[in-house]
């Protein structure tokens, strides 16, 4: 073999290992992991920062896309989408920004943000509301998803400093769900009314129909206490919605 077609052949597989390591049931988040240590502050995306380093989210893209999320465990699998689903809608944002004041001014009356196909993902080209509706919802059936994905705005939980994996997978999700139940910003008990996220009502068959009982699994303190013994006292309502962008530079309305 010729120096330069071995040399060629070297930087190929180096290249292919970079994206799918020794162990082929996992796939490397480390790039996302870096964007969001440097960029993500209380659960506020500093979007100006990002575009400095938007050729690594660029890289971290175009690894997801050659993974085929079939071959992966079913705990890889759903960490891999919720983090693509992350990665793409941030990617989205930076379409326009510093010109958006919410990922809704990226839609039109015709069509939303969450219907434009932008992800590529083992040959498709899947809109967010592909992934998360289709194969996160409709494959996994587990509602802590709706505290994982992050649609770019105030009123969504905040994301996490660190990309979902499937060996923590279980642990990351509790978790999100336990931040987003007991963050009064979003949820909150006044008086005898529980005033909860949208996403409660948007999606409550996901949580079997009954938000006291899953939002009380989670809760912590006097809150938990308060909805295991008056139950039947408390009337569950819903907080408005926040769609304005979760820039660092905006900070939480409300």
């Amino acid at each position: 073999m010729k120096p330069a077609t071995l040399h060629l052949a070297i930087a190929m597989v180096i290249c292919w290992a970079s994206v799918f390591p020794a162990n082929a049931e996992t796939v490397d988040h480390g790039l996302f992991a870096q964007l969001l240590r440097r960029h993500l502050a209380d659960g506020l995306l500093d979007y100006r920062g990002i575009t400095a380093d938007e050729a690594m989210l660029d890289q971290y893209l175009e690894k997801l896309s050659v993974v085929d999320p079939e071959s992966l465990p079913r705990s890889e699998q759903f960490a891999f989408y919720v983090n693509a689903y992350n990665a793409w809608t941030i990617k989205l944002i930076l379409s326009r920004y510093p010109d958006v004041d919410s990922i809704k001014d990226l839609g039109s009356f015709f069509s939303s943000p969450w219907k434009k196909k932008l992800a590529r993902i083992h040959g498709e080209l899947l809109t967010l509301d592909q992934i998360e509706h289709e194969i996160l919802r409709k494959r996994f059936n587990d509602p802590r998803v709706h505290f994982a994905i992050n649609c770019a705005s105030m009123g969504c939980p905040p994301l996490r400093k660190e990309p979902f994996t499937g060996r923590q997978l279980d642990m990351q999700l509790d978790r999100a769900a336990r931040d987003f139940i007991n963050d009064t910003r979003f949820n909150r008990l006044d008086g005898n009314t529980l005033w909860v996220s949208k996403i409660f009502r948007w999606f409550s068959e996901d949580f079997g129909d009954d938000v006291i009982g899953y939002v009380a699994k989670y809760a912590r303190g006097p809150l938990r206490d308060r909805l295991m013994g008056d139950r039947k006292k408390i009337k569950v309502r819903y907080l408005d919605y926040d769609w304005s962008l979760n820039d660092v530079q905006g900070g939480y309305h409300g």
